[in-house]
């Protein structure tokens, strides 16, 4: 099980690095990835929010017994923010955590600063929420639910992030791919009446029509954008049709659009599925080493905690 969590962890990093460099282009300007590559001002094997919004909620998780305090996560997210900005990094932060945390900087309460937050910032931070829970539903969901509706309070960002919650959770308890696909479909399910309802594609449904079709199809059917309905799928997508985590992380990375996301979510659920060896080991050592990742020191944190739920 720790060998899961640790792929887990790597195989999310891994993926953000590997779109990290391909992101916001389209398919057809995009050489299909083999390694990491510098790119925007960052080294070869360098993570961008995806893994690091992840860290924080590793952490918060471990410092306050399994749960996820939604004022702290906001400040958090705030405080982080600040620090970008003063180094002058800028637009790292997706469209819905940006909107919401700059509401709660501008006074907003914290249960109206995430009600119209639709993309996948939920999703892409949720994978620590799963390693600590079992797949056990709907008490996940409401887990999932906690951690999120500051940024994320709508059916679909809900849905999107108990799908990957779900997946990994299923995965570090030993379950297959296919057998975590239908935990996260299940989650999905249920985690879509959570939250404010908006006019979005179903993504449970979405990650069914993901298993059966034409992979070369990805991009266009199913989408690789921002949205929620569109990046969770399409990382279920990668994985129903590329059985190697490693591969199936460059593949997500060679899509076009939000492809740090999509390959993040897809190398946590492949990592967490695979476990020992899902990657290559000079992968692991890059991103761990470039990125100064205490995956270990996470991954213990965050198993202990499972073990008593």
């Amino acid at each position: 099980m720790r060998e899961r969590v640790l792929s887990t962890l790597a195989g999310l990093a891994i993926g953000d690095a590997l779109g990290m460099p391909t992101e916001g282009k389209a398919p057809h300007d995009i050489t299909p990835v083999t390694n990491f590559q510098a790119a925007r001002g960052m080294p070869a094997g360098g993570v961008t929010d995806d893994t690091q919004q992840a860290v924080i909620m590793a952490r918060l998780l471990i410092g306050n017994d399994g749960r996820i305090d939604p004022r702290r996560l906001a400040d958090e997210l705030l405080d982080w923010e600040r620090d970008l900005r003063s180094r002058g990094i800028r637009g790292l932060l997706g469209p819905s955590t940006r909107a919401a945390v700059t509401a709660v900087a501008a006074g907003e309460p914290l249960e109206k600063a995430g009600r119209h937050g639709t993309t996948n910032g939920a999703a892409m931070r949720i994978a620590p929420v799963g390693i600590v829970n079992p797949p056990e539903l709907p008490l996940l969901v409401d887990r999932v639910v906690e951690a999120s509706w500051v940024t994320h309070n709508t059916g679909v960002a809900l849905a999107g992030a108990a799908a990957v919650a779900a997946a990994v959770s299923a995965g570090i308890g030993g379950a297959s791919r296919e057998e975590a696909t239908d935990c996260a479909i299940e989650a999905a399910e249920l985690a879509a009446r959570r939250g404010n309802w908006v006019a979005a594609g179903d993504v449970a449904a979405r990650i069914r029509w993901a298993r059966t079709m034409n992979p070369a199809d990805i991009a266009s059917l199913i989408g690789t954008s921002v949205a929620t309905q569109e990046s969770v799928p399409a990382a279920f997508a990668v994985l129903a049709h590329n059985p190697d985590p490693w591969e199936a992380c460059r593949v997500a990375a060679s899509l076009g659009g939000d492809t740090d996301t999509i390959a993040s979510m897809a190398g946590a659920i492949a990592g967490a599925c695979h476990g020992a060896g899902a990657f290559p080991e000079e992968a692991v050592r890059t991103v761990t080493e470039v990125n100064e990742l205490p995956l270990p020191e996470l991954a213990d944190g965050l198993l202990k905690l499972r073990a008593r739920n």
